[in-house]
């Protein structure tokens, strides 16, 4: 039997969320096509035959321009650490493997006293000509001595079982450390406050979604029904009004949506209420942010 955790990093918009549910064949994480969706490490965990596999998502590393994103960057890199195999992924789509460098340095840097599993992922291959694979390939061979390069498509789940086959190969002998019905370590308050999040990243422009944050303040369960009421906090008054819409059409798809997602994922009836307010600069906030769980 072999037990362990993997640390899936990378840059923002790799797809490192999608390739997570993938691997669990449940949705665990949030997916949009906006770069640094993922605020927190998200544990999932996979339960196979011959291997129990801890999988950690972290937030994509960039260059922090706020407190929040300061945070989202040092958590993915404490949570280097915690892994007995570290993912690398990248997306094949832009070709160029000197972007991931600074990703690479972050990885010889916290392993550097540390004996670890390092996979290149090369992800989103279903978006490129087979032809320029192998020379993509090649360029990021050069870049770290890595246990092994596997090109995949985490939306198609092509290559994901030669990953797992890879994965497990790497994983140390050990005994399962999770009880065998554990999915994640994600609440059900934290998944409804993701996946209102989401609807509001699918139905707003690039200035309004990494300004945005939700914060549950009522769970209630009711026998077979949760009874929800989050406030969504924006920075500007004009990020309100585009969040909300016109005669309040935006914001009712963002319930509407983020209902039927927690009606999916819970197995149960949700009644869902939101409001928007106005938070100036709530990104710098460290009290707030603690609070949010950021």
């Amino acid at each position: 039997m072999k037990s362990g955790t993997v640390v899936i990093i990378g840059r923002p918009n790799v797809g490192k969320s999608t390739l997570l549910n993938r691997l669990l064949g449940e949705k665990v994480a949030i997916v949009s096509n906006k770069p640094q969706t993922t605020r927190t490490r998200i544990l999932g965990v996979a339960h196979l035959p011959e291997a129990q596999i801890a999988f950690l998502d972290t937030p994509g590393l960039h260059r922090p321009q706020d407190r929040l994103n300061t945070r989202m960057v040092q958590t993915t890199l404490d949570t280097l650490d915690a892994g007995d195999v570290v993912y690398v992924v990248v997306d094949a789509a832009r070709r160029t493997a000197h972007l991931d460098q600074a990703v690479v340095q972050e990885v010889r840097r916290a392993l550097k006293n540390h004996e670890r599993q390092v996979l290149l992922v090369l992800n989103k291959i279903d978006m490129v000509r087979k032809p320029l694979l192998l020379p993509l390939l090649d360029a990021y061979n050069r870049l770290y001595p890595w246990t092994a390069l596997i090109p995949i498509s985490a939306k198609t789940g092509d290559g994901v079982d030669r990953l797992l086959a890879a994965t497990v190969e790497a994983l140390p002998e050990g005994e399962p450390r999770y009880e065998a019905d554990m999915l994640t370590d994600q609440t059900m308050r934290m998944l409804a406050a993701e996946l209102i999040r989401e609807q509001i990243l699918h139905e707003t422009e690039e200035e309004v979604p990494h300004s945005v944050a939700v914060d549950i303040e009522e769970f209630k369960e009711e026998g077979g029904l949760a009874r929800i009421g989050a406030t969504v906090l924006v920075e500007k008054d004009s990020h309100k009004g585009i969040l909300i819409g016109q005669h309040g059409a935006r914001l009712k798809r963002v319930g509407t949506n983020a209902r039927l997602g927690m009606e999916r994922l819970f197995g149960m009836k949700v009644f869902l209420q939101l409001w928007v307010k106005v938070r100036e600069e709530w990104r710098q906030d460290e009290r707030l942010l603690a609070e949010l769980g950021y």
